[in-house]
């Protein structure tokens, strides 16, 4: 067995192997609008036109080409066997004598097969011929046409959302790890945005994975030391391939700066890598759901002569920590809540952990705004009358009762909804940094209106009389 330590395999449809003549890059684009009865990372695409008409023999000539690319490449050779094995055997029960579409052929046969290996990664598509057509041109060669780096930029490499939230924390909602030689100036730039945050939250909630050269950029800003992140085994070579963090990265690096990973269910593939690796190496604070359990390096192959396209997993992860990897069981969070509340959860966290060793004077900020994370994930409900009861004018400020709800207005400016902390205390979705406090009298009657403001400051509004 073989091992080496460049970085040249994909952890989601990517492979990059050095003179092999095929752009698989290109492939992995163009089956993001092709695909056809698939499974993507973990999630249904759109299927194109069914446009081919195909008989028995067409089908045998599918399962068979099928079958050789399976028993060749798939990382477990015995359930290979097995996957060829039952859908020969299912076409010569005639199981398949009703279909004649090629596109339902195609979906059909991929249930097929992931009926006995259980493997999210493997897929089997039909593509239209002239769509085909294109696919083949654009995998003649290694260099990725223009318009599918184009459309890479236009979502600007899948780095949705830099964001600076309250307590010096940072945000990045990440959707995709493209290939660092494409996205890795928008990588660092991202990287560098978020250098003197005190904590940071690395969203994967709606991540399908990509390429393990940017998770390797990414990871290697919160190391110190080169670490070891992973390995893959490919069956066919019978190496192992591992993946280190960079001995160099440009900017700052964040070693102690409080990580928390956010995941849910459609998290996968090299998306749970990530994960995994922090997890493992005791990096990062999981919050949100068990991911999708994708963990087999995946090869293209196509059939031009039967407008076929297949992924085939060709290799497995093998974690030096744990020595297995998330294939099937997925990767399981520290924190286990439901996924909306995900964020929110994870920003509470990094408050607290942020206001264990700051100073009164720090910690002052950061009691405000665990607040109002604690009010959105713990809401109060107040009776309706007494709500109906704060409504009115006081001096600048206007409460109204509008279907069950209070509504704040301070003369001309926007109208905002108040949700209640407590039955006298309001915080507003866009006013992070403003409450309202309902003060009454000793009958209950409201009096007063004090607005309260994150630096410690407040201002008084007296209720008009009358109102």
């Amino acid at each position: 067995m073989r091992v080496a330590e460049d970085p040249v395999i994909g952890n989601s449809g990517r492979i990059f192997r050095p003179g092999n003549g095929r752009g698989w890059p290109a492939i992995v684009l163009l089956l993001s609008v092709l695909w056809v009865g698939v499974v993507a990372n973990g999630q249904t695409v759109a299927e194109p036109p069914k446009r081919e008409i195909i008989n028995a023999d067409r089908q045998l000539e599918i399962i068979d080409s099928l079958t050789q690319k399976l028993n060749e490449y798939y990382v477990f050779p015995e359930v290979a066997e097995e996957m060829g094995k039952y859908v020969h055997r299912r076409f010569k029960d005639k199981e398949y004598k009703e279909i004649t579409d090629a596109a339902e052929f195609a979906e059909v046969l991929n249930g097929d097969l992931r009926e006995i290996c259980h493997d999210r990664h493997l897929g089997v598509g039909w593509v239209p011929p002239e769509q085909m057509a294109l696919l083949v041109a654009d995998t003649a060669n290694d260099e990725i046409p223009e318009r599918q780096l184009a459309g890479m930029r236009r979502r600007n490499f899948d780095f949705r959302k830099l964001e600076w939230l309250e307590g010096n924390v940072g945000y990045l909602d990440l959707r995709g790890f493209n290939e660092a030689a494409w996205a890795g100036e928008t990588a660092v730039a991202a990287m560098n945005w978020f250098a003197h945050c005190d904590a940071l939250i690395i969203d994967l909630r709606n991540n399908g994975g990509g390429s393990p050269s940017m998770i390797q950029l990414i990871s290697s800003y919160f190391f110190d030391e080169p670490v070891h992140l992973n390995s893959f085994y490919i069956r066919k070579e019978d190496s192992i391939k591992q993946f280190w963090t960079s001995a160099h990265v440009q900017g700052k690096r964040m070693t102690d700066v409080d990580l928390y990973v956010l995941t849910s269910r459609y998290t996968f593939s090299g998306a749970e890598e990530f994960t995994y690796n922090m997890k493992n190496l005791e990096r990062a604070t999981i919050i949100g759901e068990t991911t999708g359990g994708g963990a087999h390096p995946v090869d293209q192959h196509i059939f031009p002569n039967l407008n076929i396209v297949a992924r085939v997993p060709f290799g497995r992860a093998i974690n030096p920590i744990t020595g297995t990897n998330w294939e099937g069981t997925g990767v399981t969070p520290h924190i286990d809540v439901p996924q909306e509340e995900a964020l929110t959860v994870a920003h509470l966290e990094a408050l607290k952990k942020l206001a264990e060793d700051a100073t009164e004077e720090d910690r002052e900020p950061l009691n405000w705004a665990m607040a109002g994370l604690n009010a959105k994930l713990h809401p109060v409900e107040v009776d309706p009358t007494v709500l109906r009861s704060y409504a009115g004018v006081y001096g600048p400020r206007t409460i109204t009762y509008e279907q069950g709800e209070l509504f704040y207005q301070r003369e001309d400016r926007p109208k905002y909804r108040m949700i209640p902390m407590a039955e006298d205390l309001f915080w507003f979705e866009d006013l992070d940094y403003f409450r309202l406090k309902v003060v009454t009298d000793d009958q209950g009657a409201p009096i007063e209106l004090h607005g309260l403001y994150a630096g410690g400051h407040k201002d008084i509004s007296v209720r008009n009389p009358g109102n």
